[in-house]
């Protein structure tokens, strides 16, 4: 597998448009809900609220670094998306074998029930996004091969 170009392609367009939109959704709803739990009823089930915090830095972490380009840039989405579907995965099948435990939901409970399962269907769609070869690599991939040609056009004048 070929990493990005050193500058990480823009990923502010066609898919990545979309998904970054859907991503800032889920900030604004997670961060709000899961304050709201915290501030107002954390006693009632600590741990799903500290979870849906959790869950709620991931998505900021996760739309700052889609936003932005760069090598590092991409490096850390694919990291804060592998994170995300990890957790979702992880905490989906917890809240299923132990529902004692989630007292009430978190953002990433039972795969994202809550949310119409795009929490377990984000990261795996952002994940093709920024690894593909039609997806946001490509793009890094293209801006590359045109910056390199500039330098090779730039260094025969």
């Amino acid at each position: 597998m070929r990493l990005p170009a050193a500058d990480g392609g823009d990923r502010r367009h066609g898919p990545g448009r979309v998904i970054l939109t859907i991503y800032l959704i889920f900030v604004i709803g997670t961060v709000s809900r899961s304050a709201a739990q915290i501030l107002t009823h954390f006693e009632v089930a600590p741990l799903a609220y500290i979870l849906s915090a959790f869950a709620a830095a991931v998505y900021v972490v996760a739309l700052v670094s889609l936003s932005l380009s760069g090598r590092r840039a991409w490096w850390v989405s694919v990291v804060a998306l592998s994170v995300e579907l990890a957790g979702v995965l992880a905490i989906g099948t917890w809240s299923y074998a132990r529902p004692e435990v989630f007292p009430d939901q978190t953002v990433w409970s039972h795969y994202g029930q809550g949310y119409l399962f795009i929490p377990v269907l984000l990261p795996v769609w952002g994940l093709w996004w920024l690894l593909s070869e039609r997806g946001a690599r490509a793009s890094a991939c293209t801006a590359a091969r045109r910056g390199s040609a500039a330098g090779t056009l730039g260094e025969q004048r």
